[in-house]
């Protein structure tokens, strides 16, 4: 669907994007993960043809978006991480504009408004001016003018940004029901965002992919060690004696600051998840169990891991454009 060959980007001395490659195969969710100036909205840009690439390229269905973007465009819908409104159009009025930009037919505009504007719960708002709703309902704005000629790939730069939790679980919602009928690709600095949504994530770090995969297999080649911390009604050799038998048990390491009568360990696992076979050994050894917590590097913990952040402070991506149309206005 899309294919990103040994993209660069550099601004002056400043290299954005550096090398990077990956596929997107078509019906599925992306996450575009990275901490802030990573390259995601630089390689965004390039990928629908807003800004040009220094190297490499981008294929989109086979068709070049540098030598055939009009073309190649007509494949992508995009909401920038600032959406491209106009505050004194009523959101009718600007869905019609940009429908006539993205050249749907004049035939097709009034249904194609309907489809759009039913499908981002925003047939209630359509004759209110955009500068008088909230950020949520202008963000759905944003993607209704993405989803116009029902494009098979819709591109997503940090969709939720600035929203108060309830505009997100809704956002989140939409993006959810839009993988049913679209290939997406979400960018965002924020892992539970793309978890929530996405089926693959794709992890950059100062323009250079670090990781990708399903969520399953991130956190299955990347969390590292995992652990259990078992506390039971039993004395320290017992519950040594009984935690050491498992099959599939680790080193297990006695803690301090367990009650009397009680003993607490660090379980560790040579391969799998052990807490139903600690459940079952202690129920047959009539050993009472009071506690039992998973521990080890969580996928977040990973993702802070390869992202973190040891360069010199940089602006972040690239600098915006001054557009007037697209400030914020007040709600």
């Amino acid at each position: 669907m899309i294919e990103v060959r040994d993209l660069v980007k550099r601004y002056g001395r400043r290299t954005a994007v550096d090398r990077l490659s990956f596929t997107v195969e078509g019906g599925q969710a992306y996450g575009f993960l990275g901490p802030n100036g990573a390259g995601k909205s630089t390689t965004m840009n390039i990928m629908t043809g807003c800004l040009g690439p220094t190297e490499g390229e981008v294929l989109v269905d086979g068709l070049s978006m540098t030598e055939e973007p009009e073309a190649a465009k007509r494949h992508i819908g995009y909401l920038p991480e600032q959406p491209p409104l106009y505050p004194d159009m009523t959101v009718e009025e600007y869905l019609a504009f940009a429908a006539a930009l993205k050249r749907v037919p004049a035939r097709d505009r009034e249904g194609e408004l309907e489809r759009v504007e039913a499908l981002t719960m925003l047939t209630g708002v359509a004759g209110r001016l955009i500068r008088n709703l909230s950020k949520g309902y202008r963000q759905r704005v944003g993607i209704a003018q993405a989803l116009l000629g029902d494009p098979e790939i819709v591109i997503l730069d940090e969709p939720t940004v600035g929203l108060d939790p309830k505009q997100i679980i809704e956002i989140r919602a939409l993006i959810r029901d839009l993988t049913q009928r679209h290939t997406v690709i979400l960018s965002s600095h924020l892992l539970a965002e793309v978890q929530a949504v996405c089926d693959r994530i794709l992890i950059i770090r100062q323009g250079r992919m670090v990781a990708s995969g399903t969520p399953a297999e991130l956190e299955r080649d990347l969390a590292g060690e995992r652990f259990l911390q078992v506390t039971l009604k039993a004395g320290a050799d017992q519950g040594l004696a009984l935690l050491q038998g498992i099959p599939g048990a680790g080193a297990a390491e006695l803690l301090l600051g367990a009650a009397e009568g009680e003993s607490a360990f660090r379980l560790e696992s040579a391969g799998g998840d052990l807490r139903e076979a600690v459940f079952r050994a202690c129920a047959r050894e009539g050993i009472p169990l009071l506690g039992l917590t998973a521990g080890g590097m969580t996928l977040e913990d990973v993702f802070l891991q390869l992202t973190a952040d040891d360069a010199p402070e940089e602006p972040p991506d690239q600098p915006a454009p001054e557009d007037p149309a697209g400030e914020e206005e007040p709600s």
